[in-house]
């Protein structure tokens, strides 16, 4: 993918996404239906994911943008207390363990970050 690709959708710049810091949200539609997404930067890596815990599709930060918990290195379900991977997504403790979140593919190049579109996934605003 490269972001030439008319599938590949201007997210933020690089600059944005600190490591184990605050998500930069995004609006999306996602099997037709419109669901909020976020992207985070963890070990250097930018990842994202629908804002659907895999237990429950209910939103997961406690805080606008705040998914991590305090030690950085977890991302989590402030309703269910899921606790998953920042960099696979993979619920790995709580009621949904070894279920993933949806994870949306990114390309980062030239201090930008971009997002993918992908069936079932399209921007939620042409």
């Amino acid at each position: 993918m490269t972001t030439a690709d008319p599938r590949c959708i201007p997210l933020c710049a690089s600059s944005a996404l600190q490591d184990s810091g605050r998500a930069v949200a995004f609006d999306v539609l996602y099997a037709g239906q419109p669901c909020r997404a976020f992207a985070i930067r963890y070990a250097g890596q930018v990842h994202a994911y629908l804002n659907r815990c895999a237990h429950v599709p209910m939103e997961m930060d406690y805080q606008e943008g705040q998914f991590f918990d305090d030690s950085g290195q977890w991302l989590l379900c402030a309703t269910h207390g899921a606790v998953y991977a920042p960099d696979t997504g993979r619920c790995i403790e709580g009621p949904c363990c070894g279920a993933s979140l949806v994870k949306i593919e990114l390309i980062e190049t030239a201090g930008q970050v971009h997002w993918h579109t992908a069936p079932p996934l399209q921007p939620a605003f042409p």
